[in-house]
């Protein structure tokens, strides 16, 4: 297909734990500009005692930022695409309707469900199938929890669809399983791009409720007739962009050549590199890395790292004194004591807790340690040992792959935060290069303007993004005193 020269616009939703976004993006040959249309937040809702996902007030938002963004181009976009976060789903019925919101991969339904499948099918077996790191609330397990309390909604299932699929199905009515949102379920084999039937036969789930699997970078069709004419946009079509929100941020990394590892920075970090093919042995499997689906047939090689939603969760448990912005928080971190306390960013504890800041005074506590004494020293504190986490993940990286990682790229939202940048380089010894910190919609617009015809391959993506967007490198110093912080954050990490 030829590529077109003249100025397109793509409209991008990119739904994330804490919010979704709108951003349209302008690609004028090589040069690419965004900008935000509409910000709206994401806010689950508690039902019986459970927490879901509120897919119509989302869908709502959505369609009144298709609106928006025509009215503020003058045009309709040439496409629209949706990204959101991993492992969360939605069951149809047989004729199509939605059977209750979409669980949160944070409920407490999930507990023990993971312990308890690995009877069915042992764990080494099931990393060996999968490749996929193990968390408690992968799709896989949500299933079995499901199976275990004999939920009447498995039983009415029809269709299971993940996250970006249920929207894209809201807009189009196709359903289909995009390639790397399914690979985060841990029911796919990333060798064969193939679901594993057995491992639902294994809990006595027989029936087919699994979508067949497309390539990021698919035209689904145009929006339904229903939802053009409540927006206005008649035969746009909606691409099948990269619909896991990491994907999206890998895809829209500005690396070039090799031994380059990525940090996508927000709610959660996803610490890796990117592979041509899936890294599946002992070793992985003992460090717990996982193997997600990019585009052009490339394989994210990482691991999930609880990310600013440590820093979130105190906000959101001190905004009930006053407002609080993050660059005020950050600000006064940046002056707090050096290493005064140290955690373990994947704790359990820190999961969904009810109130953060005791969070962390308690495994504080718990590890023999001072708690922080101030919030600034408290918000240092997480981003210090985000930093060192990073540190050790990298160290990991290196011994599974048996290759050098010479500098690490920042993208997403957390790339702005400057402390946490120069923390990261001073804990790796690495160079940091951070940006673009709208990396997730900037992946998603790209995928889309690749499946129009405008982009010829992922190589040329990172062209236009390193062209359009300004850089940051952060060189590391002072890294005898990370060095001595590190050991101390290992034995922390080993108690």
């Amino acid at each position: 297909m030829p590529q077109m020269t003249d100025p397109a616009n793509f409209l991008a939703f990119d739904l994330g734990a804490e919010s979704g976004r709108a951003v349209l993006g302008r690609l004028d040959g090589r040069r690419l500009s965004v900008h935000e249309v509409r910000r709206f937040p994401n806010t689950p809702v508690s039902l019986s005692g459970h927490i879901h996902w509120n897919v119509y007030a989302l869908f709502d938002e959505m369609k009144a930022a298709m609106r928006e963004g025509a009215a503020a181009i003058g045009a309709k976009p040439a496409c629209v695409g949706v990204d959101t976060w991993g492992v969360d789903f939605g069951l149809l019925a047989r004729d199509g309707s939605l059977l209750g919101l979409p669980f949160c991969y944070r409920d407490h339904r999930n507990i023990g469900a993971m312990e308890e499948y690995f009877k069915l099918v042992p764990r080494p077996a099931l990393y060996e199938a999968t490749g996929i790191q193990f968390m408690p609330f992968n799709t896989l397990f949500q299933v079995y929890a499901m199976v275990r309390e004999r939920s009447p909604q498995l039983d009415a299932a029809a269709d299971l669809l993940f996250m970006p699929d249920l929207f894209n199905y809201l807009l189009t009515g196709k359903k289909a399983a995009e390639f790397t949102i399914a690979t985060t379920s841990q029911i796919l084999d990333p060798r064969t791009r193939a679901w594993i039937p057995g491992l639902f036969q294994a809990m006595g789930l027989s029936k087919k409720i699994l979508q067949d699997i497309i390539d990021p970078g698919t035209v689904l069709g145009p929006l339904s007739d229903e939802v053009a004419v409540e927006t206005g946009l008649c035969g746009v079509p909606v691409v099948a962009t990269a619909g896991h929100d990491t994907a999206a941020a890998v895809a829209a990394v500005p690396a070039e050549g090799r031994n380059w590892a990525y940090i996508s920075s927000g709610t959660w970090s996803l610490v890796g590199v990117e592979e041509t093919a899936p890294v599946i042995s002992p070793k992985s499997l003992e460090s717990n890395f996982t193997n997600e689906g990019g585009i052009g047939g490339t394989i994210r090689f990482l691991k999930n790292v609880s990310g600013l939603w440590l820093v979130q969760g105190c906000r959101k448990a001190w905004a009930k004194d006053g407002p609080l912005s993050y660059e005020d928080l950050v600000g006064a971190a940046a002056g707090a004591p050096a290493f005064a306390a140290l955690i373990d960013p994947d704790s359990p504890e820190f999961l969904n807790p009810p109130d953060m800041p005791e969070a962390v005074t308690a495994f504080c506590r718990r590890t023999g340690q001072t708690p922080p004494g101030s919030r600034a020293a408290m918000v240092r504190s997480l981003l210090e040992s985000l930093a060192l986490k990073y540190r050790y993940v990298i160290d990991q990286l290196r011994l599974v792959l048996g290759h050098p990682i010479e500098k690490i790229h920042v993208i997403g939202g957390g790339s702005r935060n400057d402390l946490l940048c120069r923390f990261t380089a001073d804990a790796t010894g690495l160079p940091v290069i951070a940006g673009p910190a709208e990396a997730t919609a900037v992946g998603n617009i790209l995928v889309q303007a690749m499946a129009m015809g405008r982009v010829a391959s992922p190589a040329e993506i990172r062209a236009i993004i390193r062209e359009s967007f300004e850089l940051r490198t952060y060189e590391p110093a002072d890294t005898a005193a990370w060095d001595t912080a590190y050991a101390r954050f290992r034995g922390i990490l080993a108690a």
